[in-house]
């Protein structure tokens, strides 16, 4: 009575019934059905199979009655070749299957690193882009020399002022000194860097 119910329960999932088949490895017979396409897809597999049915015919053709095998109409030959063709599709269809999977697998990496090299290309243009933009902002060594060779040429043409106007205040100086009258002449701008009273300013 309690194998009965326990039997009837449906909280416990049932025993598996009937017959059992052997587990086998789909990787390794994956790789032997690659092989065995492989070997059926050479030149070398066409030459022997001729030759082989070569013989086949020629021995059950012209061999002596009762030693042949499979005399003509050749049905044992034929059931052969059916069965090589039946067990040759599968496996040939396995072994594509298998390459798509691997041509898929490597598909999605070149898709992923293609991907990836995208990003960083456009990361790197934005860095050059910045590059660019915060080098158009900081002074060149061109500009650099452009600037202090104005400056130079500034300094120059104050000093070469400045040793005119020198040279007539000596001239100013000696005619004082001489006993003449000071001439009143104009002030150009070669005079903007004295003060009134014939000093230099700062």
């Amino acid at each position: 009575m309690t194998d009965q119910r326990r039997a009837e329960r449906l909280d416990q999932p049932r025993a598996p019934r009937g017959l059992r088949l052997p587990r086998i490895d789909q990787e390794t017979f994956g790789r032997v059905a690659e092989g065995i396409a492989r070997g059926m897809g050479t030149a070398n597999f066409l030459v022997y199979m001729t030759l082989v049915l070569t013989a086949w015919f020629l021995w059950n053709t012209l061999a002596p009655a009762n030693l042949r095998f499979d005399p003509y109409t050749f049905t044992f030959l034929t059931l052969v070749l059916s069965l090589q063709a039946s067990y040759a599709a599968p496996l040939i269809l396995l072994a594509q299957n298998r390459q798509a999977d691997r041509d898929r697998v490597a598909l999605e990496e070149d898709r992923r690193r293609a991907t990836m090299q995208k990003a960083d290309t456009e990361y790197l243009a934005r860095e050059i882009a910045a590059l660019r933009i915060a080098m158009g902002e900081v002074a060149t060594r061109d500009f650099l020399r452009s600037e202090l060779a104005r400056l130079a040429e500034e300094l120059d043409e104050a000093a070469e002022r400045r040793r005119k106007l020198e040279r007539k205040q000596q001239e100013r100086e000696a005619r004082r000194r001489a006993g003449g009258e000071p001439l009143d002449e104009p002030r150009d701008d070669l005079d903007g860097d004295y003060a009134h009273d014939g000093r230099l300013e700062g």
